[in-house]
């Protein structure tokens, strides 16, 4: 509704100087000055930004205390546009620099939000020991199933039978299946949702931020200009139009069994697979560090 004047004379209008200020919900987290983004039309991953920032609202963690980090590619230039203390950092190398914040300062909430092919292409072996040492960060994992910034080529992540540029008559490599992956390396906190599914991702989000331990989150996201249009997704709609059909919430599922394949139409599994409560890293090295004190006294 426009503001109201009642009790100003047309004359008396002219002669006032009125300075409205339109304010977007979340632009406190956002660096405006950097808007228009440079992602494509139909992509997801501004819902993932928008999801996030509305989870740091919900939280109740200030955003002081958060560090945002990422390493390269497209869901890697997210930080970038968001008003918190971030770092774009090297390819495949955001855990191993979010690890190293964490450990220099145990106070920071550390979120690291990237890329299917930076975190589990490139940064594999990162991803892979932050999981079993149960490091207390959160790690967001954007899949849009190709390399999208560097052309689209098939990744680690890539359905099988799926087109990609490198892969133009469909990959014939099994893809990973990353709640499961996360799951068996000892993720405590593990979940899975899409873009559209944007309800269920802020309020997982908000708990993988709380979370005490390695949080692991997998957001299906839609790519038109280069997974989608050579996989009957020619536009956003048309994939996230496939995630309303297929989709299905199961928390208890049996992830051995939650890998996605486009080609035979099988249901995507969604859900928050695991939410335990264990030691994290910094607790039993502080234990370490507790008895080895002892010891010298």
């Amino acid at each position: 509704m426009p503001p109201s004047f009642t009790g100003f004379t047309e004359k008396k209008m002219e002669d006032v100087a009125l300075e409205i200020e339109y304010d977007h919900p979340k632009s406190r987290y956002l660096r405006t000055e950097r808007l228009p983004h440079i992602w494509c039309p139909g992509c997801g991953i501004g819902i993932v930004l928008n999801s996030y920032l509305e989870a740091v609202g919900k939280s109740g963690i200030p955003a002081e205390d958060i560090v945002l980090v990422s390493g390269i590619g497209c869901t890697a230039r997210l930080p970038g546009y968001s008003n918190i203390d971030s770092y774009h950092t090297i390819h495949g190398r955001g855990i191993a620099f979010a690890t190293g914040m964490k450990v220099a300062n145990p106070a920071l909430r550390v979120s690291v939000i990237s890329g299917d092919g930076d975190l589990f292409n490139i940064g594999g072996n990162h991803i892979m020991h932050a999981a079993r040492r149960n490091v207390d960060m959160l790690v967001i994992c954007v899949n849009n199933f190709n390399y999208g910034m560097t052309g689209g080529q098939h990744g680690a992540t890539t359905p099988i039978g799926s087109r990609t540029a490198s892969s133009p008559y469909g990959s014939t490599e099994d893809s990973f299946n990353l709640p499961y992956i996360m799951a068996a390396l000892g993720a405590s906190y593990v979940a899975r949702w899409t873009v559209l599914h944007v309800r269920q991702l802020v309020q997982s989000i908000t708990r993988g931020m709380k979370h005490r331990g390695f949080s692991f989150i997998e957001i299906l996201s839609t790519c038109p200009p280069n997974f989608g249009k050579d996989n009957n997704f020619p536009s956003g709609f048309s994939e996230m139009e496939h995630y309303r059909q297929f989709c299905t919430v199961d928390n208890t599922a049996n992830l051995r069994e939650i890998s996605i394949d486009f080609l035979a139409k099988k249901p995507i599994v969604l859900g928050e697979f695991v939410n335990e409560r264990r030691k994290t890293y910094h607790e039993r090295e502080e234990q370490v560090m507790k008895m080895a004190q002892g010891d010298q006294q």
